[in-house]
């Protein structure tokens, strides 16, 4: 089933679960992006209208009637902000191919850049990887395969094993609608890919040896999705951040995203290919990573430009 066929109250709940035990968001908090979302989709389902079909000039003509309806400047804000938050999360899963809201101002909002992770932080987090017990060839394969690639949280722990089999140089990835893209792999993503296939291999033939069926999952689990999820996945990344020394708050799945796309996009690699790599429908979407990039000089230069020093103390 398609995102465009389920219920717009599943993406909303979809995004709370999400909500919930990614950012550990408050009840409160949750409960009035609840409200605040199923008012914009009952308002939607009035002009038979879905959040996958939602185009910019609907969020405007929504907001029109929420000044129209007299409500606060502070309450049109805040609904504003969680369609926002629902079509980003719509976008990162793959559900959507545009963000239909990207260029919609909350007011006196700043404009919103993608978190990112140091190559440092990054190496930080692949080291402790592979000091997390029985599962440290998994966890690694995990990560290495996630900054090698880029690929949505979903895409990744929904891998069947059969993309991984010989020693793979691209990985096909599966995307929105079916849409297939081919990612190269880095040799320690190769190599850290062979090492937990030989071990997973080894305990599907454990499970077929009593009667249990081989998962087709790369990342094979006993819930019922057959395949590690993501709210167990986002856990498993806080507690490496932990162990690494990295805050916590910084490390989510999509920073090591993000942390792909601006660290390909330092060492010289064309936007065009990122692009493709990401799975971005438009290349517009793929170009705020170099806004994150010359933030982050900005930054450098900054702190550490002798001259820049010279002036903070005039």
């Amino acid at each position: 089933m398609s995102a465009a066929t389920h219920p717009m109250d599943h993406w909303i709940q979809s995004f709370l679960e999400a909500q919930a035990a990614e950012l550990d968001a408050a009840q409160n908090t949750l409960l009035a992006y609840g409200r605040d979302l199923k008012d914009f989709a009952g308002w939607l389902d009035h002009r038979k209208q879905h959040f996958a079909t939602v185009a910019q000039t609907d969020v405007e003509d929504y907001m029109i009637a929420c000044d129209t309806e007299g409500l606060s400047p502070s309450t049109r804000a805040r609904r504003l902000s969680a369609i926002k938050q629902i079509f980003r999360f719509a976008f990162e899963e793959g559900w959507r191919e545009d963000n239909p809201v990207i260029q919609i101002k909350v007011a006196g909002q700043k404009k919103s850049l993608p978190k990112t992770l140091s190559v440092d932080e990054v190496a930080a987090l692949l080291k402790a990887s592979r000091d997390t017990g029985k599962a440290s060839l998994r966890n690694t394969c995990l990560l290495e395969l996630l900054y090698a690639t880029g690929m949505r949280v979903t895409e990744l722990v929904t891998l069947p094993v059969s993309a991984a089999r010989g020693d793979p140089r691209m990985i096909l990835v599966r995307g929105k609608g079916g849409k297939e893209r081919m990612v190269p792999l880095s040799p320690p993503a190769r190599e850290s890919l062979v090492a937990y296939l030989a071990e997973r291999d080894a305990e599907e033939d454990k499970k077929k040896a009593v009667g249990h069926p081989e998962s087709r999952f790369l990342f094979p689990s006993r819930g019922k999705s057959g395949h590690l999820t993501r709210h167990r996945f986002f856990g498993l990344i806080k507690e490496i951040a932990a162990k690494a020394g990295v805050p916590i708050d910084k490390v989510t799945p999509h920073t090591l995203r993000h942390a792909f796309a601006t660290h390909l996009l330092a060492g010289g690699a064309d936007l065009r290919a990122i692009q493709t790599m990401l799975g971005h429908a438009d290349v517009a979407t793929t170009e705020i990573y170099t806004h994150v990039l010359d933030e982050h000089l900005t930054e450098l230069v900054m702190t550490h430009h002798p001259l820049a020093k010279a002036s903070d103390k005039k």
